[in-house]
């Protein structure tokens, strides 16, 4: 999956550790989040959202069947 959650950050300009400064969350949560080894809650995803000035379609919608659990 395209990594929009990294792209969407570095275009606001902040680092790992300043996003989850600002949404109250761990650097190791956003480096996980970014790599895809960790699924984030709703409420989670919406704070990232609120953070980067981006909309969930925008940063997290997944079209159906390109999901890679899907492919196996």
């Amino acid at each position: 999956m395209e990594n929009r959650v990294k792209i969407a950050r570095v275009q606001v300009g902040l680092t790992q550790q300043q996003l989850a400064e600002k949404i109250g969350i761990t650097r190791q949560t956003i480096s996980l989040i970014e790599k895809g080894k960790y699924n984030p809650t709703l409420k989670l995803c919406l704070d990232i959202c609120y953070a980067v000035n981006k909309t969930l379609d925008e940063v997290f919608w997944i079209e159906k069947g390109s999901d890679e659990s899907e492919k196996n």
